[in-house]
């Protein structure tokens, strides 16, 4: 039983994350005057370095 419940809380988790995905897509769409929404996939995170650096901007600290 503490499977099903387990599994239950992670599917809740998951749905509720999209959920608020969702709304912060929508809201951005709506009020432009704050900028656009962070994409997840881009910036320059340490490891995938999409932002045209060779370097981790965190590791020249």
């Amino acid at each position: 039983m503490i499977y099903l419940q387990t599994i239950l809380i992670v599917l809740g988790l998951l749905a509720i994350w999209l959920l608020v995905r969702t709304a912060a897509h929508r809201f951005a769409a709506r009020h432009p005057e704050f900028g656009e929404l962070r994409d997840e996939t881009k910036g320059c995170g340490c490891g995938n370095h999409k932002c045209g650096e060779d370097e981790c901007k965190r590791e020249k600290h």
